[in-house]
């Protein structure tokens, strides 16, 4: 069984010894709570109800029993803090991914420790979007809260605990916290030290396919799941989706389009990108590692039109609306840093918006620009990648915004490079059930997992390349024409 805690919902699936995929449930999540512009938190109990829900969601589908399933894997939204209490219960709502308010004290860490170091540390910039500065955000406005916190987890970790009554993570999403030493594959406490925080309040870490404890009694009631089943490390939901989509070896990347989207790539080892506009994290692969860049608003821009501008719409109808309009959306950008950005800017002031909108335009045209948005910022990650020397021949796409043929001719057209489907297209969830398959021992090694379990299906060749790529060249041009802008709007609006 694999299980993932997403941002909108908690997706458990079954697969066979083979990898082959069986059934799946998605159970919901409440609304994120939005206090203030680019403020983002959600309540840590929510996802264990919604796992409960799909496991026994699932369970049922497949006329399964507990005892049927011989391991599970977790995978989760990454970043997010949830902060227990010497009785183990959640201090406060977790500080998810897209959270923006910590700049403060990421300015202040750099301050404290220095850009450099902290790069010496963690092979990482720190960012607003990781664990750290979330964790000092509390400490220095909710000092009550602070004092509360004994143990600190990754939001598939809380329901890890839940499961198992163990603390613990993976080196993939402690790579994304800004406390974990991405080349050694441990916590650095250097940066612990340095910062005064408490070592015990960080869980072991393991490799994915390690086994971190089984169900518990109590687990076991409440989800229909058989006592002692073991339950592996798991991954971050990256790692996990790129092991669900093969990119366990070199040569290939992925493209996700979720709620956020991501270009990731597998290193035999460690490389950097100077100016730390992508990042560098531990893969799920043992002993290997993979880089990505993120576009914070990807799929979000599209949820964001259809919740405000066309309530009830459904997205294939939306991007089957986007294709009447010609291609580059009759001079129309949309920049999608609707939660700031990261990849290539690393500014968590930026702010979306359609620029170049005249009476001209269409609707249909406002739906394509969102697309074309999103595919450029895309495109400077994969060009980022490539300009590290990672080497790749094609892109495997996935996720729901890949779903749509058009969308992804449009990414084939936009990349200048094949894109690649896949006969299943469940991503994180997917990769996290592979693991459990590792981890119980029914394959030797993740390489050789996904050799029989993946398979392509599609593949779409650029087309129309040339206009894409004069338009890549204007939408890079505009983040510095309005950074100005940003700064201003972001000290106004607090």
């Amino acid at each position: 069984m694999g299980i993932d805690v997403g941002t909108g919902g908690t997706r458990a699936l079954l697969v066979d010894e083979r990898g082959r995929l069986q059934h799946s449930f998605t159970a919901p999540h409440e609304d994120m709570l939005m206090e203030r512009p680019l403020w983002a938190e959600q309540r840590p109990e929510n996802w264990w109800d919604a796992a409960q829900l799909a496991i026994r969601g699932v369970l049922n589908k497949a006329s399964a029993t507990g005892g049927d399933i011989k391991g599970i894997g977790l995978s989760g939204q990454m970043h997010g803090l949830v902060m227990l209490d010497d009785d183990n219960k959640v201090v406060r709502p977790a500080l998810i991914w897209c959270d923006q308010r910590s700049q403060l004290q990421v300015d202040n860490i750099n301050a404290t420790i220095g850009k450099e170091r902290v790069l010496e540390y963690i092979a990482n910039p720190v960012l607003t979007g990781f664990t750290l500065p979330k964790l000092l955000w509390v400490r220095d406005n909710e000092p009550q809260n602070f004092e509360r916190i004994r143990k600190i987890l990754l939001p598939k970790d809380y329901v890890r605990f839940c499961l198992t009554g163990e603390y613990a993570s993976d080196v993939s999403d402690a790579s994304g916290t800004a406390l974990f030493d991405v080349v050694r594959r441990r916590w650095s406490m250097e940066m612990v030290a340095a910062l005064g925080l408490d070592p015990a309040i960080l869980p072991r870490v393991f490799e994915s396919p390690e086994i971190t404890g089984v169900v518990s009694q109590e687990a076991a009631e409440r989800t229909g799941l058989h006592p002692g089943t073991p339950v592996v490390a798991g991954g971050g939901d990256q790692a996990s989706s790129a092991v669900g989509n093969g990119i366990v070896e070199p040569g290939v990347v992925s493209c996700t389009l979720g709620t956020s989207g991501v270009v990731f790539a597998h290193m035999e080892e460690p490389r950097y990108d100077p100016a730390g506009r992508i990042h560098t994290f531990c893969h799920a692969v043992p002993g290997k590692w993979h880089v990505m860049g993120v576009t914070q608003g990807a799929g979000l821009s599209l949820q964001w039109f259809r919740n405000q501008l066309a309530p009830g719409a459904d997205y294939d109808a939306l991007t089957l609306e986007a294709s009447t309009a010609p291609q580059g959306s009759q001079g129309l950008f949309w920049l999608p840093y609707l939660m700031g950005e990261r990849t290539p800017h690393l500014d968590a002031t930026a702010r979306g918006g359609w620029i170049g909108i005249t009476a001209r335009h269409t609707r249909a045209d406002l739906i394509r620009a969102i697309l074309e948005g999103v595919s450029y910022s895309q495109k400077d990650c994969l060009d980022i990648i490539e300009g590290i020397g990672v080497p790749l021949t094609s892109v495997r796409a996935s996720g729901g915004g890949a779903r749509s043929p058009f969308w992804r001719q449009m990414l084939a057209d936009v990349f200048n490079k094949p894109v690649v489907t896949l006969e299943t297209q469940e991503g994180s969830a997917y990769g996290a059930a592979l693991l459990a398959l590792v981890g119980t021992g029914v394959f030797n090694s993740l390489p050789e997992l996904c050799r029989t379990a993946i398979h392509e299906t599609d593949s779409v060749q650029p087309l129309h390349a040339g206009p894409y790529r004069d338009g890549h060249r204007i939408y890079q041009s505009l983040y510095p024409a309005f950074k100005p802008f940003f700064t201003t709007v972001a000290t106004t609006s607090q």
